[in-house]
């Protein structure tokens, strides 16, 4: 789709334009829509991210604002038919408080749990955690999130004491002398950003690309190196043994700027290159090439993504790469450092304000004292009415319907039946609910099990704030309200708050005659430009510090990065040019060493299997799998195959094979490729039903994050 991607419009408007950020990535592609008597038009606009790039899923963004799918009612199931049948919202969120207050009167607060999403907007993410925990007092919240960035968000933690993608502007990208991706494909993902890479080897740098196939990120790579699935970890302990070796470590940097290295280097003198190929199938020639190219270059970063992260070693795997680049001195060089892929479009702020099982607002440990009573604070509670740390997302979502676990679930912006792992699973305990309320656009493969379906405004349609994969702080701004029967997630959880506290008490009254739905309403509001105000209070003092951003600022500045502690003092687009944010102020090395995947190859099942995405594709595919020229592109799922594997099987390209693992199986057309290692099988995640992948994938979690093992799992394929 070009410069005419339009939505068909309404009568009785008024043309408008308005300059905003793509509803996809966390690259957060500027963009401007044009609403005229034709419909809505997608621009690409002049911003750092994307310099005026697009990619089809943000071309054909506007098709998804008039969509004949488009939820405009409420939806409650029928007890008699169990159909979904339109309802108005009166009786849709007195449905809702009816069962929360029969549950929880029934089984105590945590019976009931809330699951959020990393597309969210701050205010959103924010509104929602607060809600969870005063509102409802669960300590049940967790989002999707935590199947995307969990793993590097700890790494970066433990290492760094905080957790920001990307540390530096992105645009150092393309000044880097050597750039190491590891599991990342962002020509697929995001591909606004391989302007960067275009950019950085057009200067003379040199591009490495660890992934176990070939893709089209791969593709441009000076060097490829194509590990067996789960042996990332091993592969970075033998760079840095190589590194030790020549004498590229910096010592002086080591030294001065972190602690824990004696540990480290005693860890990988055992991982010698000879020892790391036989393990992952990279030569020892590439290891060494890699090895020199970061240890010997001017400008160097080291990114890792998912194929590093989604595994149950994720942690310690992205610790082995942090290791790396604290060793050759690169986090707050200039031009160099560490960093990982958001995936998510609001994946970084999505985690900062309270949507996680563990945190408050400003990334803040709820089980801190001191966070608790700043937050209580503000929130206009005690410290102790606040509950304690939940679970993470798959515990969560597993314990959902068990005689132990929550009885009822709120979900907003995710579709857990297609994206969880062990998703047939998944799907069975969302089924054993006796309430499962979902606030969608579209009628996911999530929402069409629930019991109430609220339909909830889209991207153009509503106020609010974008952390991209830098930090950097942006403004959503709405082309149009929403239409008529559509309400915005912030409306829709102000008047849940407000209707709560009215059943609690409904004929109690403040001390100075407010009755307690308008105390509770006023606490929730639905304006975001009230919730970023409490946002930047909240979050006041904590790692990620927003007490400074204003939407004014934002508006002056392209952005504006975080920490920004006070709104005449600067904010951050670079992170530890002086001092790291730990206590002492030193990054920290801790020692890892490589370990099986939770579930290894046997005679049953003797193939590997991995997932990812393809380009028009995003997510589950709730929004793209409905936009046409995104359907055409990839209409269904795939399983790529080796040429010789294929051939063992007696497989012809397009054959339907199934894929089955000790959980569940998939169905779809083979797809023949020689980029493919013949002992590994990849399927993409956006498809539900018989093509699901998330069927097949591990419910083994990382002990640290909680990120389930999506990218390897024990499988045979057959043909079907």
């Amino acid at each position: 789709m070009t410069d005419g991607a339009r939505s068909a419009t309404r009568p009785g408007f008024t043309p408008r334009e308005v300059a905003t950020h793509c509803p996809y990535c966390a690259l957060q592609c500027g963009m401007t829509l044009r609403e005229d008597h034709a419909g809505v038009t997608v621009h690409p606009r002049q911003f750092p991210t994307n310099r005026g790039g697009l990619c089809q899923k943000g071309w054909t963004a506007a098709e998804l604002l008039d969509h004949p799918e488009r939820l405009t009612t409420p939806l409650l199931r029928d007890p008699a038919t169990g159909e979904l049948r339109p309802a108005s919202w009166d009786a849709a969120l007195d449905r809702i408080v009816t069962g929360i207050r029969a549950i929880q009167d029934d089984a105590g607060p945590d019976a009931v749990a809330v699951f959020g999403g990393g597309g969210l907007t701050n205010e959103k993410a924010y509104a929602l955690g607060k809600f969870a925990r005063i509102g409802l007092r669960t300590r049940n919240i967790d989002y999707n999130g935590r199947f995307c960035m969990s793993s590097a968000a700890a790494a970066g933690m433990r290492a760094f004491g905080i957790d920001r993608g990307l540390p530096f502007p992105l645009a150092d990208l393309g000044r880097a002398d050597t750039l190491l991706l590891v599991g990342a494909n962002p020509a697929e993902t995001m591909p606004p950003l391989v302007r960067w890479l275009t950019e950085q080897r057009r200067n003379g740098g040199r591009l490495i690309v660890v992934d176990p196939r070939v893709t089209a990120t791969a593709r441009q790579a000076d060097l490829h190196l194509q590990p067996l699935p789960g042996t990332d970890l091993a592969v970075a302990n033998a760079l840095l043994h190589i590194a030790l070796t020549e004498g590229w470590v910096d010592r002086s940097y080591v030294a001065e700027r972190t602690s824990g290295f004696e540990a480290v280097r005693r860890a990988v003198a055992a991982w010698w290159p000879a020892r790391a190929e036989q393990l992952s199938g990279v030569p020892v020639a590439d290891l060494e090439a890699t090895a020199h190219a970061l240890g010997t270059g001017g400008r160097v970063i080291i990114l890792t993504a998912r194929g590093a992260e989604q595994h149950a070693k994720g942690v310690d795997t992205v610790t082995a790469y942090v290791n790396l680049a604290l060793a050759l001195g690169l986090p707050g060089r200039d031009g160099s450092g560490y960093g990982c892929l958001t995936g998510q479009g609001n994946g970084q702020g999505g985690r900062e304000h309270g949507q996680k099982a563990d945190q408050l607002p400003g990334y803040r440990k709820i089980d801190d004292p001191a966070a608790r009573e700043h937050v209580a604070r503000v929130w206009g509670v005690t410290a102790d009415e606040l509950p304690g740390p939940g679970v993470p997302a798959y515990r969560l979502l597993d314990s959902l319907g068990t005689p132990d676990g929550p009885r009822a679930l709120l979900v907003f912006g995710s579709n857990p039946v297609v994206s969880a792992p062990r998703a047939t699973r998944i799907e069975r305990r969302l089924r054993d609910l006796d309430l499962l309320v979902v606030a969608d656009l579209l009628l996911s493969e999530t929402a069409a099990l629930a019991d109430v379906v609220l339909p909830t405004a889209q991207w153009a349609e509503e106020d609010g704030t974008m952390t991209n994969l830098e930090g950097r702080v942006l403004r959503r701004r709405a082309l149009r309200p929403p239409p008529a029967g559509v309400r915005t997630d912030l409306d829709i959880i102000s008047d849940l708050a407000a209707r709560l506290a009215a059943a609690e008490a409904p004929t109690a009254a403040e001390p100075d005659g407010a009755r307690p739905e308008a105390v509770a309403a006023a606490r929730f509001p639905a304006d975001p430009a009230a919730v970023f105000a409490e946002l930047r209070l909240a979050s006041a003092g904590g790692a990620a510090d927003y007490a400074g951003i204003s939407w004014a600022r934002i508006d002056d500045q392209d952005g504006v990065y975080w920490p920004c502690r006070s709104e005449d003092g600067p904010d951050t687009p670079r992170l530890f040019a002086e001092e790291f944010a730990t206590p002492d102020g030193r990054a920290r090395f801790h020692p890892v060493d490589h370990r099986p995947a939770a579930e290894e190859v046997c005679e049953t099942y003797p193939l590997h299997f991995t997932t990812g995405r393809v380009l028009t594709q995003y997510q589950s595919g709730t929004q793209t799998r409905r936009v046409p020229a995104l359907r055409r592109a990839a209409p269904e799922a795939f399983v790529e195959l080796h040429p010789d594997l294929a051939a063992r099987l007696g497989v012809d390209d397009g054959d339907p094979v199934r894929v089955t693992s000790r959980r569940g199986e998939l169905c779809a057309p083979a797809r023949l490729s020689v980029g493919i290692r013949p002992d590994t099988v990849f399927a993409p995640f956006h498809y539900p039903g018989a093509q699901r992948a998330n069927s097949v994938t591990s419910d083994a979690v990382d002990p640290i994050s909680g990120m389930p093992e999506f990218k390897i799992c024990a499988v045979r394929v057959e043909k079907a």
